[in-house]
């Protein structure tokens, strides 16, 4: 469910321009940065490179592509 938020306008302004160098909308832009930044508060201890590699790992999973890890 969408919910309207109100953002300070210097916000709005980077997250348009990220947003255009990403690919992304500006709301995937934002909704991308909430994800990472509660990703961060969760697990202080992590960089941003590792949270980044695991949502994309997670993201792998969720579309089909894995494959059994052999060990040796």
């Amino acid at each position: 469910m969408a919910t309207a938020v109100r953002i300070c306008d210097r916000l709005m302004k980077e997250a348009r321009l990220v947003s255009a160098v990403d690919n992304r909308s500006v709301t995937g832009q934002i909704e991308h940065w909430a994800k990472i930044g509660k990703c961060a508060e969760e697990n202080p201890e992590v960089t941003y490179r590792l949270i980044k590699d695991i949502l994309i790992g997670i993201e792998e999973l969720d579309q089909g592509e894995c494959s059994e890890y052999e060990f040796g």
